[in-house]
């Protein structure tokens, strides 16, 4: 079946977004693309055997919000994202020599039916919620061979429900529990009631795909008590946005990487866009947390010689206040940010636990 997985592979086509300049080098035209080959498994290997380490995998989509009873849009975040990040200069100030641009899950046929779909009809709600798990599976058959030819994944969606896929191939693939921290105002632990943008954790962790799981920013009126009571049930933690008001941001990242520390797994790096103060997201924020301190987030994990993947979920241009052509700069230029955070910080990493001085 491995030959046929360039079947849900779309490419990068860095033309259409790149505005080129004379004297001047853009990352998307240097960029180093998947090479053309028999099979997924094998251009994977022949690129990791180049040296490249780090994979950008798209999944256009807004399934999983829509099927959460939330709103659309988050399908336009990874061309919002392309707009700006392979329209930056190629240097060598920046970390991209081993950088890989996969292209994004073909999601078209997916999409096409769920856009016929109204959330607030209970039987096509169920339906929506259908596609999801269908979208689940086929996120979960790219990565799988990422993460078996020993990539890092940036996973740029698209819903917060690819964090379900993402859990899912780690743990299969390394065949241990896995862990988590999560940049978010909700766990996402709602009850496994159909797959949505808002149980991905409760799945995996009922699937034994995550063991550990921390969440920072999290604000305590936007989560259901029986959502709050199987977190803890659990024995999951968080760092309230409450808390993060009192106390320095970067003593509360100490406390979040030293628990990561601990749990000695494979860790993915969460963030959810909403989390992120007048971000354009699917759950408009105005009392997140600044970019400065998402940044630092990103920063601060992606040293931890443990982590797998970072999962940037839930941008949605068309949910800007200033309209979806505002959304998209916007969006574009957060996205690429806190993936330039991952890659210059990861340049950083040292073995063990002294990634942590």
């Amino acid at each position: 079946m491995s030959a046929h997985l360039f079947e849900f592979v779309v490419p990068v086509e860095p033309q259409v977004f790149v505005k080129s300049r004379e004297g001047e080098t853009k990352l998307g035209q240097a960029v180093s693309l998947l090479a053309p080959a028999d099979s997924y498994e094998n251009a994977l290997q022949t690129s990791y055997a180049s040296g490249k380490r780090v994979a950008i995998l798209g999944v256009p989509e807004d399934i999983g919000p829509r099927a959460n009873l939330g709103q659309g849009g988050a399908q336009l975040g990874w061309s919002a994202f392309l707009s700006q990040f392979l329209n930056l200069q190629h240097t060598h100030a920046l970390p991209f020599e081993d950088l890989l641009l996969i292209g994004h899950v073909d999601t078209t046929d997916l999409l096409t039916e769920a856009e016929t779909l109204d959330s607030q009809v209970p039987h096509e709600l169920a339906r929506l919620r259908e596609l999801c798990a269908l979208l689940d599976s086929r996120v979960e058959f790219i990565l799988k061979p990422l993460f078996a030819a020993g990539f890092e994944v940036i996973l740029i969606g698209g819903g917060h429900n690819n964090a379900y896929p993402l859990l899912s191939a780690l743990h299969q693939v390394t065949e241990q529990p896995c862990g988590a921290v999560n940049l978010d105002p909700h766990a996402d632990f709602r009850p496994r009631e159909g797959r949505h943008s808002g149980n991905g954790f409760s799945y995996a962790y009922t699937e034994g795909a995550l063991s550990y799981y921390h969440v920072v920013s999290l604000h305590e009126g936007k989560n259901s008590a029986v959502s709050l009571r199987n977190f803890a049930d659990a024995n999951f933690r968080y760092h309230s946005i409450h808390h993060l008001y009192d106390m320095n941001f970067v003593d509360a990242m100490r406390d979040v990487v030293a628990k990561a520390v601990s749990w000695q797994v494979p860790i993915g790096v969460e963030v959810d866009i909403d989390a992120i103060q007048f971000a354009p997201a699917s759950a408009y924020n105005t009392a997140g947390v600044s970019v400065n301190q998402a940044f630092r987030y990103v920063s601060d994990l992606a040293v931890l010689p443990s982590v797998r993947y970072l999962h940037l979920a839930e941008a949605a241009p068309a949910c800007h206040p200033a309209g979806t052509k505002a959304g998209m700069h916007h969006a574009g230029q957060l996205l690429s940010e806190l993936v330039l955070a991952w890659l210059r910080a990861r340049m950083r990493r040292l073995p063990g636990e002294e990634a942590l001085n």
